[in-house]
């Protein structure tokens, strides 16, 4: 079965197993000052087979004849890599050597026919079935949930990885077992990109940004993941749905949304048809600090809706600002000009911004120069491309540092939310409040902070990272306890 199920990356945390970012002493220094953590006690990680899972049920002999013996696995690892995604209370269970869930059985289909006998098998049989591609899921969405059926399967679509590209109509048909950089690399010899670099590009796949309709880092510019999106085929327990490939239609109500972001509810999505663009002739990545976050929020507003924004537009505020920076020096260990500009707003802080052009050479300079009038004009100061670049060395990053805070007894979470220009502000203060509220009754002040992820003409993204000691023994009724505070503000605003 070639490289499928895949094995490549950890199966207790994020990304390749050979790949872990270290903290060094400048880093640790803030989780022992404001956090309490005993940076120097690790955390041990079991050995996968000391792992602990419920014994699987045998499926059907109607699954396997679907798909061969060989492509129906039940070995204790392959169950252990499909019994959870990647967020936080994911990797706490995983992490703690027991799992009360895993699926019965990992189905490996080669081709679209054999993933409708599955479907059909398993509609039969009463087997539920969890649709499987990277596994990056960070809201449940590859729980082995049986839904209260006999049993579940994972349905790993790794093998299903074709690629046709249509030069003429700058489109592509692409498989939902690719990974992001497999798809890159095969438009890449073809001098085309599609452009959608989530923080889970390496690892998440087609059929999974179509299914969460995710954004991505570039989205100010290519698009978000659905918009691109111009045809797809799924293929439920009743039979296949295959939507025109068309540039638009006027008739209603458009299948085609029902499918992208539906999160394997309804079907498997087997095939995605993508608007592609030519690979960008240059990128430019720059760094510039505006003078606190509400100045920053109000020239990207301007940017939006001047239709300037650059193709990816980021501002962090002062606290996450604070801790990148010191991540950076730690890690670097040299006075950087980002680090002596800091130095120099010392008493006045500052928000970083990240903005990035791409695109054919007189086109970034055109919208660098449109931009680039309306940050002066807000106030904003150029820190040069040394910082952009290196943002995008560290852009994938965040995951593995995650793994290194795990290690060390700290909480680390994320969470999105977005409302209009003039409700921002509130919803910034109402879930950065609940947050600390939640987080603080554990006896040490949490750290708290946000990046505006998005921006558009009427609204923006509100990206949030959380850190906390563990309560240990409580860590998922403590990452629940924020979670809900947070959620009930973000409704509330």
């Amino acid at each position: 079965m070639n490289d499928c199920p895949r094995t490549d990356s950890k199966w207790w945390g994020w990304g390749a197993n050979d790949k872990r970012l270290p903290l060094s002493e400048e880093q640790l220094a803030p989780l022992r000052d404001e956090l309490g953590v005993d940076a120097e006690a690790m955390v041990a990680v079991p050995a996968i087979e000391q792992v602990k899972l419920p014994e699987p049920t045998p499926l059907p002999a109607a699954i396997t004849t679907a798909v061969g013996a060989d492509a129906v696995l039940t070995g204790q690892e392959q169950r252990i890599r499909h019994a959870a995604g990647k967020s936080y209370p994911d990797l706490v269970r995983m992490r703690s050597g027991s799992l009360a869930h895993a699926p019965d059985a990992v189905v490996v289909p080669a081709e679209p026919k054999q993933l409708e006998s599955v479907l059909a098998a398993c509609a039969a049989e009463n087997v539920a079935v969890v649709p499987f591609g990277g596994g990056t899921s960070v809201v449940g969405g590859v729980d082995p949930n049986s839904g209260g059926r006999d049993r579940v399967i994972a349905l790993d679509l790794c093998r299903l990885r074709d690629v046709s590209v249509d030069r003429v109509s700058m489109t592509a048909r692409l498989g939902p077992g690719l990974r992001g950089p497999e798809a890159e690399a095969a438009l890449g010899a073809e001098g085309m990109t599609l452009g959608h670099f989530p923080q889970s590009f390496e690892y998440a796949t087609i059929g999974g940004f179509a299914a969460t309709r995710s954004a991505g880092q570039a989205s100010s510019g290519y698009g978000r993941f659905d918009e691109v999106v111009t045809a797809i085929d799924m293929i439920a327990p009743a039979g296949r749905l295959s939507t025109l490939q068309t540039p638009h239609t006027a008739a209603g109500p458009s299948i085609r949304e029902l499918v992208l972001g539906s999160e394997g509810v309804f079907g498997v999505i087997d095939e995605v048809t993508v608007r592609v663009r030519p690979s960008p002739q240059e990128r430019r990545y720059e760094t510039w600090f505006a003078s606190d976050f509400e100045a920053g929020r109000e020239i990207i507003r301007s940017l939006a809706q001047s239709d300037c924004l650059a193709d990816i537009t980021r501002l962090s505020d002062e606290e996450e600002t604070r801790f990148s920076l010191g991540l950076a020096v730690g890690e670097g260990g040299r006075r950087s000009a980002l680090d002596a500009y800091l130095r120099l707003r010392r008493r006045k802080g500052g928000c970083m911004m990240i903005l990035g052009w791409e695109g054919e050479g007189e086109s970034v300079r055109r919208r660098r120069a449109l931009s680039v009038r309306t940050l002066r004009d807000g106030g904003a100061v150029p820190l040069g491309q040394s910082a952009g670049r290196s943002w995008e060395h560290g852009r994938y990053d965040g995951p593995y540092l995650r793994d290194e805070l795990l290690d060390r007894g700290v909480m680390v979470e994320t969470l999105e939310t977005s409302h209009t220009w003039s409700r921002v502000p509130e919803l910034y203060e109402a879930v950065r409040g609940a947050l600390r509220g939640a987080l603080e009754r554990g006896g040490t002040p949490p750290i708290v902070f946000c990046h505006l992820s998005h921006g558009y003409a009427d609204g923006a993204s509100l990206y949030f990272t959380f850190l906390a000691r563990q309560r240990r023994g409580e860590e998922i009724e403590q990452w629940r306890e924020a979670k809900t505070a947070a959620c009930e503000a973000i409704v509330g605003a």
